[in-house]
């Protein structure tokens, strides 16, 4: 890296801090005039004035040096081509790599590199569309599905996709033995059947009005029995062998990266480069760095700072999308002051969500007004504008539960995985602080955060923490089953309030079960009324998610659900 700064050779002069780029590197060199360094050469006394010859020597020698500097920074930009391992800063490392234990988008979406579903969602067309399964046909109830298998593909080890991979791969996830933590997925489905080599059928227990748009997520990617039986546990960290997807798994290093490799025998569409490396980097700042040096090409989160300038960059593009990613604070509903609402709800008033996103996030995030984000079937807004920010109403609340002075409460935060997480967490504990609430803020890396965000409640460390939800169906049932039903208490689900209204639980099980659509609607009203006003969440914003690349990396999109898609970016 080059750099001008002052010193005995003027303004102009160079500073050289490196002289092998990272790969791919760009660089804007302004080469300094050869006569004026030497113009600017501490005198050697009269008798060694430089002579014409000398002149023209140093003024060689400085372009050479200069075109040779600008050279190694260019070099592999655009002449090269595509280079051949894709590099991805990630914010968090992975907890698993087995396509049934996903708990967290982002790691979902290295997964999905390595394993494919039967069907997949094009959000471009709003509709499921044929992947591992090239057509289906539903039951006129219901409560039957059958699927033509894409035939002429194998797993990674060689062994054939078929109708019996499918069957394993869905009796495994109905198998209460296997840690499926999203589980509520497919749990509609009584059966899978075999029909023939190239024919399974699903046979339902109840109706599931959005099955076929749950088996487009990545718990429910088709796995080799084959690799699963020799696997066993190993499955969690390796996926070698496993999957069908465009790209093999190579090698999983705790804390550094996941490297994966291009698929020779994909049986779609071939990706342009012949690897892809996730580093795991868990600081915003670090991510940027390493963008805008070349060490990496693509960049999740840069700092939201730095979002308006770098969407002024010219060497950067700024991929933007907006998401379904509710962004909240759980409340451990059976942890001692927070077993009651009216302290769940003064901790609401007490937060000025508008001021937190204006200078902690920059604008990137918009305050909720529902348990369930708009953008999804069945959202009704509850409060307009969200909870107010009310710290005087706060109070009051606090000391009618009995807690005038307030108290004292552990309140956790994950580093790199939400947009500026740690940050607004404190900026959080310190209006809470205004009005007697103590709370003392950790972090920790994500696998040990999500280990802890799993335990039982008997178990649990947990008072409050952040959270964030992205559900992979735009429909109200991930969020609000998933995060406010009883049965989704962990270890069986990830809904770590412990939040237990049997109103609730009767109002999300009829609306998941019946086909009716103007019902669903209503159920779902009734149910985020009722969940708003007990509070199990310190409800904040639904965020805008972004992530930057070199600019030679073209056709980076986000999708809806808060997946980047990267697999068939070209490199221009």
């Amino acid at each position: 890296m080059v750099l001008p700064r002052r010193g005995r050779f003027g303004a102009a002069a160079l500073r050289i801090i490196y002289l092998t780029p990272a790969p791919h590197a760009v660089a804007t060199i302004t080469p300094p005039d050869p006569a004026h360094i030497v113009s600017r050469m501490p005198a050697l006394g009269r008798i060694c004035e430089p002579r014409r010859e000398t002149m023209v020597m140093l003024r060689l020698s400085a372009f050479m040096l200069i075109a040779a500097i600008a050279l190694a920074f260019t070099a592999g930009v655009g002449a090269q081509g595509a280079p051949r391992t894709l590099r991805i800063a990630v914010g968090i490392d992975a907890d698993t790599l087995d396509p049934a234990g996903q708990t967290t988008t982002t790691v979902a979406n290295m997964v999905d590199y390595v394993y494919e579903t039967l069907l997949a969602f094009d959000y471009k067309q709003n509709k499921v569309v044929p992947l591992l399964a090239t057509s289906w046909t539903a039951a006129r109830d219901g409560m039957s599905f059958t699927f033509r298998l894409r035939q002429g593909v194998s797993f990674h080890d060689g062994t054939p996709f078929n109708a019996d991979a499918v069957k394993f791969t869905f009796d495994r996830l109905l198998d209460p033995k296997t840690r499926v933590p999203t589980r509520f997925l497919v749990d509609a489905i009584k059966e899978v059947q075999v029909v023939d080599p190239h024919t399974v059928r699903f046979v339902m227990g109840r109706p599931n009005p959005t099955i076929l748009a749950n088996l487009t997520y990545t718990t429910t990617a088709i796995i080799s029995p084959a690799a699963a039986q020799r696997l066993g546990a190993a499955i969690t960290r390796d996926a070698s062998g496993a999957g069908t997807g465009p790209y093999t798994f190579k090698e999983w290093v705790r804390g550094t990266h996941i490297l994966v490799t291009r698929n020779p025998a994909y049986w779609g569409k071939k990706p342009v480069f012949d690897e892809v490396l996730f580093r795991i980097v868990p600081d915003a700042g670090t991510r940027e760095t390493m963008l805008l040096s070349g060490d990496v090409h693509m960049a999740m989160l840069p700092p939201a700072p730095d979002a308006k300038r770098l969407r002024t960059n010219p060497n950067v593009t700024l991929v933007e999308a907006p998401t379904d990613r509710v962004i909240f604070i759980v409340m451990n509903t059976q942890y001692g002051p927070l077993k009651d609402a009216k302290v769940r709800q003064a901790l609401n008033y007490a937060v000025n969500k508008k001021a937190i996103l204006a200078s902690v996030l920059f604008d990137l995030g918009t305050v909720v007004d529902s348990p369930c984000p708009s953008g999804m079937f069945g959202y009704s807004p509850v409060q307009a504008g969200g909870w107010p920010f009310n710290p005087v109403r706060a109070k009051q609340l606090l000391a009618e539960a009995g807690y005038p002075n307030g108290f004292e409460i552990n309140f956790i935060t994950p580093t790199g995985r939400y947009i500026q997480d740690f940050q607004f967490a404190q900026a959080v504990a310190a209006q809470l602080r205004n009005v007697g609430v103590r709370a003392n803020v950790s972090t920790m890396e994500w696998p040990s955060y999500v280990a802890e965000i799993v335990q039982p409640p008997d178990k649990t460390r947990l008072q409050m923490l952040v959270l964030g939800w992205a559900w992979v169906v735009l429909d109200c049932d991930g969020v609000l089953f998933g995060q406010f039903h009883s049965s989704q208490h962990p270890p069986r689900g990830l809904a770590p309030a412990f939040y237990s209204n049997p109103q609730v639980d009767k109002l999300l099980d009829e609306a998941r079960t019946t086909l009716d659509v103007q019902k669903r609607q209503a159920l779902y009203k009734e149910a985020q009324t009722l969940i708003w006003q007990d509070a199990p969440w310190i409800f904040l914003w639904v965020q805008k998610w972004y992530l930057a690349t070199v600019k030679n990396l073209q056709g980076v999109t986000i999708t809806p659900i808060e997946k980047w898609d990267a697999i068939y970016a070209t490199w221009q």
